[in-house]
């Protein structure tokens, strides 16, 4: 065998076996290889910013979706344009590769857990197909007839009963009707029946056409006796023939008395006379106008006014300002009443314009804001002349809705929108269904409607298809949909998100859930042969539930798929088949592979990872706890949500962590209740709270300011210079430069946002975008500036060599060197550097950031501020997309934070973090229904003595930390 020849088998041997990158260069990279075992998971892991997502996402899935696209028609490509491959010399081996990463699945309101799973789309089908229509008004099932089941029906009745074939033409409507007439004459009929009155249509029939008639074709007269079956079974199909499908019989009952009996081949009441469409899983989809509720179109909320938020201080009357709505910020006001309207409307509601809005009598107020149906009389005077006209007032609220719906002014809604809450539509209850829809039912005398199992949890949906049972027909079909449904409930559950609702909003979803779901889809799509990418899949996962999510990457794994994760948890690292650890650092002291090998052996190295994790380096548990000072915040019967009427303490001046498995009311007692209430307590903002009974403690805090992880900005053209307004400092430094003033450039100039000094090919973005039609959009960089923004004629200016465009690209670390005799700057650089985001480009984009970085990045901007004090920091999960390292930076953030005087509350699951605390609230047991109490509260040290999720991974960390610090273990 010739050499090349053997050394071609071996490369494709390793293909078969491994996915090979050479040479990748992606950002931070430095020339990176490795080889990816097929078939197994991988992890990589490493400080933030060390290159993980940029092997996992922008080389290794970047490429494997532009060998997609190319693979596509010429024609089709067209439509996507052209692809950049990524930097890197070679990957081999590389199949179909799906990414799973922490973006919300959908923005769009209409869609719902269940139906981004697809459960509610196989529950349409199920309902469609199986389900028993009961009527909306009396609560009876309703049925269809054919000819045949009338005439059996018919001939169980006693010999020699007389009866009357009828036929409804007309069902108490108004009109004249001569057509209907007309078409029965000439239909060969003698008979016809009015308002119970028989006719015969040879006369001259005038019908008034102002009065409503009933009308019912005489089809036959009968007397029931043997070998009348035929002669019965035409009458009945004429009968249902010349109706659309209705039948009438009249029977005389021995008695004398005439009872009526109504058939139909469509579904429908005979008792209510009500007929309802026939079923299709589009009669119970919201998305479409057969099966949407009309009023709420199929939302489940309707936008409304809130009278609160328009009179949020009932001292003020209408004069001194109690309207907020009409406090237009700018110069002419669009909003306010006309003053002859309003001081009208106060004369005929008998109060003086001055009258604090608290002294109102109740209808007083009522008709003030939702006005009234009678008339009031305004008075007008212009220029002399006077005059009066009748209006009938539909009050405030109304109005200011209306203002809101028809304006086509957007600083108009944008100002109105601040006072609407969205409320559960009252037509439909939320179920986004109409009333017909809503009456179907798996099963008779049972709660079966798919509005209720639409509403339960994905455990509780799982139980409750598990115990539905069918016979006949019914069970044959059902039997196809059913185990469709249960398997995908299974696999949500098998993530670790069986405590979410069916119904529950996709918006309202975290990244972590939406990424969750995404790989629930996967494991019910049965693919092999695929390399997916996830990014930390273990995100706002309990500890107790990380096993579920090992299992579920284990089951794909076991298909023949190949997982390549982005992960700290310490759980998933150890369980990895094979480990790429990223450093030694973050930007460009990172882009190295400092380990890749099995996840147990990880700890014999010496990365940074397995410093901490073989206990070498470790995060300390803190000596001593916050204790002191007696002042709190207490929210006493919170009911919000799942929350079971819990009264929970918050000190104050303490890192405290609210903790409690998925589910269990943390984001409800924390966003739902106390953030809303202390910023429209402490900043007036105009806030929908939670349901609770009262807030003590407030007046304890001066601001609330909640971080969280949403982007900093939805363009490219925000970034973290821009964000902090470090780039307002370094625009006016670049203005004051002796180049500059030479040319006369003003700090505009250096902006690429305004017209003069930037590119104009790509208006200062530096980059065209790309439609992908069916895939996310995506960038390649402007030709004209090649990426860097400004025209040739800005970047001729320098400081110390660098251009504004290479300013942009700087990192925070070489930012602090260039800028360092410049305290302004220095200050915000520092601050940035301080949370960990040292390796972050000033200009970097904010749509390339990941929310950990957006939080830390709004952190960096608090910090930069003055500290004042008396300040409650919020902050959900700032955890996300950590290092170990990274944490540690992050909590002497926090610490900080609160030792100049302020209050740090921290929805969490990272037990360093947790362990690190001074106080902890624990809420559970489970989630969903099964969650809302209190479980735990105190230092970490007294929740580990209660029986809890919490306590039971805490008390695990704690006892490695003492015993790592036992002067016996080193």
């Amino acid at each position: 065998m010739k050499a090349q020849d053997l050394h071609g088998s071996e490369s494709e041997a390793e293909d078969t076996e491994y996915i090979v990158v050479s040479g990748a260069q992606e950002h931070n990279l430095r020339s990176v290889s490795v080889r990816i075992p097929k078939g197994k998971l991988t992890v990589f892991t490493g400080p933030s910013g060390s290159g993980k997502s940029s092997l996992a996402f922008d080389t290794i899935f970047a490429e494997g979706r532009r060998r997609y696209l190319e693979s596509l028609s010429v024609y089709a490509r067209q439509f996507v344009g052209e692809m950049r491959r990524p930097i890197v010399d070679d990957i081999r081996g590389l199949g179909p590769t799906i990414a799973i990463d922490q973006r919300t699945v959908s923005n769009n309101p209409r869609s719902t857990v269940g139906t981004i799973t697809e459960i509610y789309d196989f529950m349409r089908i199920l309902w469609s197909r199986v389900g028993i229509q009961s009527c909306t008004n009396c609560g009876k099932s309703v049925g269809r007839s054919d000819p045949q089941t009338i005439v059996r029906q018919i001939l169980a009745w006693p010999t020699d009963t007389q009866f009357v074939v009828l036929s409804p033409l007309v069902k108490n409507r108004k009109g004249a009707f001569k057509d209907v007439l007309e078409k029965a004459r000439k239909g060969g009929y003698s008979k016809i029946r009015v308002d119970g009155e028989t006719l015969d249509l040879g006369d001259d029939i005038d019908l008034k056409k102002t009065v409503r008639h009933r009308v019912e074709l005489v089809v036959d007269r009968l007397k029931l006796k043997d070998g009348i079956e035929s002669r019965l079974l035409d009458s009945i199909k004429a009968a249902l023939e010349a109706s659309g499908g209705e039948c009438l019989l009249e029977r005389r009952e021995p008695d004398g008395r005439v009872k009526e009996w109504a058939f139909s081949e469509h579904l429908s009441c005979s008792d209510c006379e009500l007929a309802f469409p026939e079923l299709s899983a589009q009669s119970f989809s919201f998305n479409s106008p057969i099966g949407a509720c009309e009023r709420c179109q199929g939302l489940g909320v309707t936008e409304e006014i809130d009278p609160a938020l328009v009179v949020p201080d009932d001292t003020l009357s209408l004069a001194g300002g109690a309207i907020a709505a009409w406090n237009w910020p700018g110069k002419q006001n669009p909003i306010t009443l006309a003053p002859e309207i309003l001081e009208s409307v106060c004369i005929a509601l008998g109060f003086a314009p001055d009258t604090p809005f608290r002294d109102l009598t109740e209808e007083q107020r009522r008709k003030l804001l939702f006005g009234s149906p009678k008339p009031i009389d305004i008075k007008w005077s212009r220029r002399g002349v006077q005059g009066s006209y009748p209006l009938i007032f539909g009050g405030l609220v109304t109005d200011l809705l209306d203002q809101y719906r028809s304006s086509t002014r957007d600083a108009v809604r944008t100002f109105l929108a601040s006072f609407i809450v969205k409320r559960v539509c009252s037509n439909c209850e939320g179920t986004r269904l109409r009333a017909e829809s809503c009456a179907v039912q798996l099963n008779e005398n049972s709660n079966s409607a798919i509005q209720a199992f639409n509403a339960l949890t994905v455990e509780e949906a799982a139980r409750r298809f598990e115990e539905v049972t069918f016979e006949g027909a019914r069970a044959i079909i059902a039997r196809e949909i059913i185990p469709e449904i249960r398997s995908r409930l299974s696999f949500l559950s098998e993530v670790g998100l069986g405590y979410l609702q069916l119904n529950r909003p996709g918006p309202t979803l975290s990244g972590g859930e939406s990424q969750r779901i995404r790989l629930a889809s996967q494991l019910g799509s049965g693919l092999t042969g695929v390399t997916y990418v996830l990014d930390e899949p273990s995100i706002g996962l309990h500890a107790r539930d990380q096993h579920r999510l090992l299992k579920t990457l284990a089951d794909l794994r076991e298909r023949g798929n190949t997982i390549v994760v982005v992960e700290h948890d310490e759980s998933t690292m150890l369980a990895a088949d094979y480990l790429v650890d990223f450093g030694p650092g973050a930007g460009h002291r990172g882009g190295q592979v400092t380990y890749a090998g099995s996840g147990h052996d990880v700890i014999h190295s010496h990365s940074l990872t397995a410093e901490y994790l073989s206990g070498r380096r470790r995060l300390e548990v803190p000596q001593q706890r916050r204790t002191e000072g007696g002042r709190a915040l207490w929210i006493r019967g919170a009911q919000q949500n799942n929350l079971k009427n819990i009264d929970v303490e918050i000190p104050l001046n303490r890192l405290v962590c609210v903790t409690g498995v998925s589910g269990a009311g943390k984001s409800t007692l924390i966003n739902e209740i106390l953030l809303p209430l202390a910023e429209a307590t402490l900043h007036r903002a105009r806030r929908r709270v939670g349901e609770h009974e009262q807030i003590e403690g407030l007046e304890f805090l001066d601001r609330v300011i909640a971080i969280d992880q949403k982007p900093i900005g939805r363009t490219p053209r925000s970034n973290p210079a821009t964000y902090t307004k470090l780039f307002d400092l370094i625009r006016t430094h670049f203005s004051l430069l002796p180049e500059s003033k030479i040319y006369g450039y003003p700090p505009g100039r250096f902006s690429f946002n305004v017209a003069g000094g930037r590119c104009e090919t790509c208006g200062g973005a530096g980059i065209r975008t790309i439609e992908m039609q069916f895939l996310a959009d995506t960038y390649v960089p402007c030709e004209s500036c090649r990426g860097k923004r400004f025209n040739e004629a800005t970047l001729r200016v320098t400081y110390r060599g660098r251009s504004i465009a290479e300013v942009l690209k700087a990192s925070v670390e070489e930012a602090l060197d260039l800028f360092s005799e410049h305290p302004a700057i220095c200050r915000i650089l520092e601050t940035l550097n301080d949370v960990g985001l040292g390796y972050l480009e000033l200009g970097q984009p904010s749509t390339t950031l990941s929310g950990g970085e957006a939080q830390r990045i709004k952190l960096s901007r608090e910090l930069a501020r003055p500290q004042r004090g008396h300040t409650l920091y919020v902050l959900d999960e700032p955890s996300t997309g950590l290092h170990y390292e990274d944490i540690r930076h992050l909590l002497a953030v926090l610490n900080r934070l609160v030792d100049s005087n302020n209050t740090v509350v921290v929805i969490e699951h990272n037990l360093d973090i947790i362990k690190s605390a001074d106080y902890l609230i624990d809420l559970g047991p489970e989630g969903g229904e099964g969650g809302g109490h209190v479980v735990a509260f105190g230092t970490p040290e007294d929740v580990v003595e209660a029986n809890t999720h919490t306590a039971t991974a805490l008390a695990s960390v704690l006892a490695r930390s003492a015993a790592i610090s036992s002067p016996s273990m080193s």
